[in-house]
């Protein structure tokens, strides 16, 4: 009965759940095909399909005995205990942007997010830090605005970009 309790098979299950719930959300999806033959559903049935069967022999792998191969890096220390102040900074970091993304915009709110995971996680020279988060919150803004043609909250500065 011990094998039941392993956390291999807790991700193995979510691996799967995931899958089933990426499938039978893509089922939702109704738009015409490309000229190409394929429609919107195509890639995420791909995904969801390849997680099903992921979860699927990784549960099977997991209760017939199999488990992950224990740590072995030379740079880190099984016996350390858990930084709980970095996950809680890097947890409410998260959860503000989501929080804040359409008051403050993409660029704003994502800017602050690079920033504060940056400092969150040591990073030494903030005002290099800083300007590498507005420089990425930018690019990423144009990659997906200007480039993919994906719609991003402009908050304040809404038609600048």
């Amino acid at each position: 009965m011990a094998r039941w309790r392993r956390p291999e098979l807790g991700l193995a299950v979510v691996v799967l759940a995931l899958g089933v719930l990426v499938v039978v959300g893509t089922l939702d999806v109704s738009a015409a095909a490309s000229q190409l033959g394929i429609g919107p559903r195509f890639f995420p049935m791909l995904v969801g399909g390849a997680m099903v069967l992921i979860g699927l022999f990784y549960v099977v792998d997991v209760v017939r005995g199999g488990h992950g191969d224990p740590e072995e890096s030379e740079d880190v220390d099984v016996e350390a205990p858990t930084d709980w102040r970095s996950v809680g900074l890097v947890s409410g970091i998260f959860l503000a942007f989501a929080a804040l993304l359409n008051v403050l915009g993409w660029i704003i709110g994502a800017s602050l997010l690079f920033f504060g995971l940056s400092v969150a996680l040591g990073a030494e020279h903030k005002l290099r830090a800083g300007g590498i988060a507005v420089v990425m919150g930018v690019a990423t803004y144009l990659l997906f605005v200007k480039g993919l043609g994906v719609t991003l909250p402009g908050g304040p500065l809404e038609g600048v970009l």
